[in-house]
């Protein structure tokens, strides 16, 4: 059976992410998901921007469903197959740079996905969040 991300571990990665933004002098939301896509753990930085609550999840849970990057999908965001995905699993999906997988012991346990800041900001802040676990 497949292991996913323990709440604990989800609250590290969050942790390490807003680390790296308080460095970055930015303000974010990170949404940590499980290996399908579901909302383990979310915070929202004091004075981060609304729509990045959107945004983190939806990248969150992009790589989740495709064990990437979010980013690798940008430039192809528009084609009928990932359009068609993304709507047969509801349009929740951002194919935008910000989010990463979540690995352990070679096992794709969840997803980190951040919002708020560039898309480089944001993915920043989401390798610093993977790599707590």
């Amino acid at each position: 059976m497949a292991r996913s991300i323990t709440l604990d571990e989800a609250n590290k990665v969050i942790e390490a992410a807003i680390a790296t933004a308080n460095e970055q002098g930015t303000k974010m939301s990170i949404a940590v998901v499980d290996a399908g896509g579901r909302l383990v753990s979310f915070a929202r930085m004091d004075d981060a921007i609304w729509a990045g609550v959107y945004g983190s999840h939806g990248k969150a849970i992009a790589s989740a469903a495709f064990k990437r990057p979010s980013a690798f999908f940008q430039d192809m965001a528009d084609r009928p197959i990932f359009q068609g995905i993304k709507a047969g699993e509801g349009d929740h999906m951002i194919l935008s740079q910000g989010a990463v997988p979540i690995e352990k012991d070679g096992e794709v346990i969840g997803a980190v996905g951040v919002g708020g800041g560039t898309g480089q900001q944001d993915e920043d802040c989401a390798v610093a969040g993977a790599a707590a676990v």
